[in-house]
């Protein structure tokens, strides 16, 4: 019997709702993250935040800018602490250059979209994003609201 991809129930971290909203999202890829002890223990805490973060590509290498993880008040103070420091992505060399290739046509960029846990690992979903226009993203709003509102028909609909 084929075994199913499990979903990640309560294993997500933290989200970026934001680029769901200001960008199309096509491809998506699991990247690994290289992280120091504090990073790891502030977010089990959940003290982390994707808005405004992306990858970027240098000597052949991906990396992620812009993700903010705040330290928990246990961390040693002999530590440097940086909480929007570059952290380094981890993607197979066919993975990369995909990715290196699409972020060189117009309009094209990598942002991160989670970070969750992949049994004691942390990893990173990233996708290959497109910038929407002003009114594609009225049309977003419109169907959000209309979904909510379909909801609510239902929930009342069902109670008489």
């Amino acid at each position: 019997m084929a075994k199913k991809k499990q979903a990640n129930n309560g294993t997500t971290i933290a989200l970026n709702k934001k680029a769901k909203f200001d960008y199309e999202l096509s491809d998506r890829f699991e990247a690994g993250l290289v992280l120091l002890g504090w990073e790891v223990k502030s977010l089990r805490a959940g003290k982390t935040q994707l808005t405004d973060c992306y990858v970027f590509f240098k000597n052949g290498e991906a990396f992620l800018l812009g993700a903010q993880i705040n330290p928990i008040q246990s961390v040693s103070t002999h530590y440097v602490i940086d909480p929007t420091r570059t952290r380094k992505l981890l993607l197979n060399r066919r993975e990369l250059t995909k990715l290196q290739e699409a972020s060189q046509q117009k309009g094209y960029t990598v942002v991160a979209t989670a970070l969750y846990w992949k049994e004691h690992l942390i990893k990173c979903e990233i996708a290959l994003a497109k910038g929407k226009q002003e009114h594609d993203k009225r049309d977003t709003e419109k169907e959000r609201d209309w979904q909510r509102q379909k909801q609510r028909i239902f929930q009342t609909g069902n109670r008489e």
